[in-house]
């Protein structure tokens, strides 16, 4: 079994057994579903709305060859260094020189899921640089060595007094006296606002790229993206190639639907555009801007017309919140940055098939974050692509043996109604093993109930029924 395989499964069974923290995550999750719910019914029509913001996702994915160019043509001509990177080397090389020409000690950092996808701030620290994670959430799990739990809420899997007693170890005297929300709040706030005034360098991702207007666009609940973006004098923003909208229009659509989806609210609470470095006579700001655009695995799934719709995704969360199979083994144990089902289409194509195909078979396939997507990707059937795809290209020999015999069998009737036979006398033979540690099937009936075997097959029913020898005529 492939080491990542081996892996997710002992780390989903270890977290299967956490009940406490299972049922503290479901917990959590009901207000999140009822804000979500009650926004929804505010939308004239939900379901339009979600055609809609799709249809504009289309339009820009599809026409990526017009509206990314239109974008950087804009955005540079107001005086944004642009750089496209074709990987996750190339970006981080591009960073570290921008980083090394400042002389850069200190960057801090706003909330970006393409940076995780990179190991942007581990890849800094290792160098040698101080690197702070300027939302709370980040934050949090930046303090205890941990990736993020969810890509909007990344430490959704920690209580308050865990928090508390982080801070107090971490943040010195002072911090982690209360397990207040305001308090700790607080308690961070103190840490970070003087590191907005020492930081070099700030570091932004982006939700959304304008072409009409060559804006980028940051949506944060805390505000510390603009003082990420503002203060430093040198600020860099990373953005994957799909995350242009062609026009403000497409923006004014999907500014509420990511807030709906993703945290249940009308809006996020500070919404940012960029066009650039400062121009003459602004007063605040960073004297220089960079933006990296960066492909790394997307041009791949955009050539693939069967499966293009995931590049319009808009990092929402949603699907994530609704899937059964996160709810059980959390988000830590897909040990990738994107979880879910999202993340279970998207990183094979961004990562490498063969080595995560284990993460589209990891569904039930309900069909929950399809229903739930705000922008109607087809997720669960792009989960049975994947497995499709990782089957085909490279199929495990048992299965291409086991295959073989049975178009043996159902091409011969008189073996097949033996076959039949033979099972069920099996299945009754093995019945007192099952449940036992030498359970032949335990895989299976470890969390399932075997049916017990019929009596007769069908084909015997038939033939009795109609009076007819082997079920023939």
């Amino acid at each position: 079994m492939p080491a990542r395989s081996s892996s997710f499964k002992a780390a989903a069974a270890a977290y299967t057994q956490k009940r406490d923290t299972r049922a503290f995550l479901r917990g959590s999750m009901t207000g999140y579903l009822a804000a979500r719910a009650q926004r929804e019914t505010e939308f004239q029509d939900w379901q339009a709305a979600r055609e809609a913001a799709s249809a504009a996702k289309a339009e820009a994915v599809d026409n990526l060859d017009r509206y990314l160019p239109e974008f950087v043509e804009k955005i540079e001509a107001r005086g944004a260094k642009v750089f496209f990177a074709r990987n996750g080397d190339r970006a981080r090389d591009y960073i570290r020189g921008v980083i090394q020409a400042h002389d850069a000690k200190c960057i801090v950092k706003s909330k970006s899921m393409t940076g995780e996808e990179i190991h942007l701030t581990e890849t800094l620290e290792h160098e040698g640089y101080e690197v702070v994670e300027s939302d709370l959430g980040e934050y949090i799990v930046q303090l205890r060595g941990e990736h993020p739990f969810h890509i909007v809420a990344p430490a959704m899997h920690l209580r308050r007094e865990e928090i508390r007693e982080l801070f107090a170890d971490k943040l010195g005297p002072g911090a982690g006296t209360s397990d207040d929300p305001t308090a700790l709040t607080m308690d961070a706030r103190r840490a970070i606002r003087q590191k907005y005034l020492e930081a070099d360098i700030g570091i932004s991702g982006v939700n959304f790229a304008v072409a009409e207007t060559g804006q980028m666009v940051i949506c944060t609940n805390e505000g510390n993206g603009r003082l990420s973006t503002s203060l430093p004098k040198v600020h860099i923003a990373i953005m994957g190639i799909e995350k242009v909208l062609p026009t403000l229009d497409d923006l004014a659509l999907l500014l509420p639907m990511l807030a709906t989806a993703g945290t249940g609210q009308h809006i996020t609470g500070y919404t940012t555009m960029i066009g650039g470095p400062r121009q003459p006579g602004e007063t605040d700001g960073p004297e220089e801007f960079h933006l990296v655009i960066m492909d790394n695995g997307r041009s791949t799934l955009l050539a693939d017309a069967e499966q293009r719709d995931a590049l319009h995704c808009i990092r929402c969360g949603a699907c994530i919140y609704m899937c059964p199979i996160f709810k059980n083994v959390g988000g830590h144990t897909y040990d990738t940055t994107y979880m879910g089902p999202i993340g279970s289409v998207i990183t094979p194509h961004l990562r490498g098939l063969q080595e995560w195909k284990h993460l589209p078979s990891s569904s039930s396939l309900c069909g929950a974050c399809t229903e739930t997507c705000p922008v109607h990707i087809d997720l669960h059937h792009h989960l049975l692509h994947n497995r499709r795809n990782a089957a085909a290209a490279q199929p495990a020999w048992w299965e291409r043996l086991a295959f073989r015999g049975y178009r043996t069998l159902a091409a011969r009737p008189g073996l097949f109604a033996m076959a039949g036979k033979a099972g069920r006398l099996f299945q009754k033979l093995a019945s007192p093993l099952l449940g036992s540690s030498i359970d032949p099937a335990k895989a299976w009936t470890r969390c399932r109930t075997l049916p017990n075997p019929p009596e007769r097959s069908f084909r015997e029913w038939w033939a009795e029924r109609n009076g007819t020898a082997n079920g023939r005529k």
